[in-house]
């Protein structure tokens, strides 16, 4: 099992210096991917300008986002991706999620929840379809991806969104849940797959995982009991609070059978000093 471990940028507001010197970093600590999240109403930069300027400054580093697919217009969407692949020379990486369900990020994305999944679906059907040389709705999309087929991970603990991933996902990127959650996670998906008469590659579970220097604080809390509302989860749990922790945690994960991580930190310092004390305190993990 290849175990990867990316560097997330989450809703991180970073500016044009921060950037170049990130993806500068990561090229030379050999970091596997650089993840931004789509949160609209958070001050991180928008994913697709933020990979497009990544994948101008580094011909080697892969790109990859977290990225919402309802309210998209799915014509305009299924182009902008198969562009990016393309001036990247085929290394976008890709997981669609459905948005949060809560605060002002849940009416600004502007599909209600009950309706996301379906509309993931929709989506995910056309795109396939222009992705692959169709014509569809009388529209043929070019240019192709490189990448044949361009992959699509999903994410989300919900029953339905383990049903949704084992039957038509290529990969599972789960976030806020606990190993033994994204071992029941996998089982479940790999149970739908096996309904649907395919299969997930057992490589393609992942985890997004957020780590800290200090304690929690009040907001972060909040946001974490809010998606763990009704689970028996303690939300400090789900954040390793330094390298120390967050070896363990990924290596519980690894015990389970995830293989690829998305590690979000709270930058205490400069980018490249975090980069620097992350790569030395985990890279070994890789193989």
């Amino acid at each position: 099992m290849k175990v990867r471990i990316a560097l997330g940028l989450g809703g991180s507001p970073i500016d044009a210096e921060d950037l170049r010197s990130i993806v500068s970093t990561m090229t030379a600590l050999r970091f596997d991917s650089l993840w931004v999240s789509d949160v609209l109403t958070a001050p991180g930069l928008d994913p697709i300008v933020t990979l497009s300027t990544a994948a101008a400054l580094s011909p080697t580093l892969k790109l990859g986002t977290t990225l919402l697919a309802p309210g998209r217009h799915e014509l305009r969407f299924a182009k902008t991706l198969a562009s990016l692949d393309v001036v990247s020379g085929g290394r976008l990486l890709l997981t669609f999620v459905p948005g949060l369900a809560y605060g002002p990020e849940r009416d600004a994305i502007g599909v209600t929840v009950a309706d996301r999944g379906a509309a993931i679906e929709r989506t995910m059907s056309k795109l396939r379809r222009w992705w692959a040389g169709e014509t569809v709705d009388g529209v043929v999309v070019q240019p192709r991806p490189v990448q044949d087929p361009l992959e699509i991970w999903l994410a989300g603990l919900a029953p339905a969104s383990l049903e949704r991933c084992g039957r038509i996902g290529d990969g599972w990127l789960g976030a806020a849940c606990t190993p033994r959650e994204a071992q029941a996670a996998r089982e479940a998906i790999d149970a739908a797959a096996d309904a649907a008469d395919r299969a997930v590659d057992p490589e393609h579970f992942g985890i997004s995982l957020a780590y800290r220097h200090e304690p929690l604080d009040d907001a972060h809390r909040a946001a974490l009991s809010s998606r763990t509302k009704g689970r028996d989860v303690d939300p400090a749990a789900l954040v390793p609070i330094g390298y120390d922790a967050l070896r363990r945690q990924l290596q519980a994960y690894i015990d389970v059978g995830m293989s690829k991580f998305v590690v979000r930190p709270a930058v205490r310092q400069s980018w490249t000093e975090e980069l620097a004390e992350l790569a030395l305190a985990i890279g070994d993990l890789q193989n």
